[in-house]
């Protein structure tokens, strides 16, 4: 049986605060070497950096996002699907999304998820601009299935699990998080690769925000057994791993521990 393989490029950079042709002249910058990869995977809301208050006046409409335009080029050039980490969605004048798009080889728009979880805590207010996505997106990319988070979702293991059962092979999280928290990314992000014995790509913006802040770095690419297969800590660039699917199926079928969940589970206080 011939394996089942796929090829992810994942891009580290350091995004200009409201300034879109700047970010998308460094996004080109920075994937000019990639060459023969199936998906490239940039880091949350790296068109217009993570600055909750300026989100709103550089929100998109969907029908003529300069985002999009500019995403589905980059595929048709690259000849590559492309998971578009996220931009700031405008729905109506009451409705904004934080979007992670998919986009495929063509050019074409694949599939929308909204980032479910919404980060609000030590200054940051994105609840406050931001209306929360209501359900996880699952895409299938050339037979293979995507499960789509951003940046908070990381902490919330049930999305995860969601879609695991729903027979994901891949999870994605495109962040913007803050180099106060390494322990918690580097923790989490494995563990989520880990509990559900599935490859897992996190990608994150690096360097200053506003406010004397930072992000943090550290994307990696992780595999069904926690193994980094290629990560970047500082810096800006792109990591490249190819992932063997048929390993994890073969793994996954040694080790069943999905069989073993309970349906509840009732506390019990005593």
């Amino acid at each position: 049986m011939e394996e089942k393989k796929i090829t992810l490029s994942a891009v580290q950079m350091c995004a200009a605060i409201g300034d879109k042709e700047k970010n998308f002249k460094k996004i080109k910058e920075l994937i000019t070497g990639i060459k023969n990869t199936d998906v490239i995977i940039l880091p949350e809301v790296w068109n217009v950096g993570w600055s909750c208050k300026d989100f709103i006046s550089n929100a998109e409409y969907i029908k003529n996002s300069q985002t999009l335009s500019f995403l589905s080029d980059i595929a048709r050039e690259k000849n590559s699907n492309i998971i578009g980490g996220s931009f700031i969605q405008k729905v109506d004048e009451r409705t904004y999304y934080n979007t992670c798009p998919v986009i495929d080889r063509k050019g074409n728009l694949k599939a929308l998820y909204n980032k479910n979880h919404l980060y609000s805590y030590y200054g940051c207010n994105e609840s406050r601009y931001i209306t929360p996505g209501d359900s996880p997106v699952m895409v299938n990319i050339e037979g293979i299935k995507f499960g789509l988070t951003i940046c908070y979702d990381i902490r919330f293991p049930e999305i995860y699990r969601t879609y695991r059962k729903a027979s994901s092979d891949v999870l994605i999280n495109c962040a913007a998080w803050a180099s106060t928290k390494p322990i918690p990314w580097e923790m989490m992000t494995k563990a989520r690769a880990i509990e559900n014995q599935t490859f897992m790509a996190a990608v994150n913006q690096f360097g200053p925000m506003k406010n004397n802040e930072t992000n943090l770095g550290h994307s990696r690419i992780i595999d069904y057994n926690g193994n980094v297969l290629s990560e970047i800590l500082s810096g800006e660039g792109v990591i490249q791993s190819e992932l063997n699917l048929t390993e994890m199926y073969k793994f996954r079928e040694k080790c069943t521990i999905l069989n073993d969940i309970k349906e509840s589970y009732e506390v019990k206080n005593i």
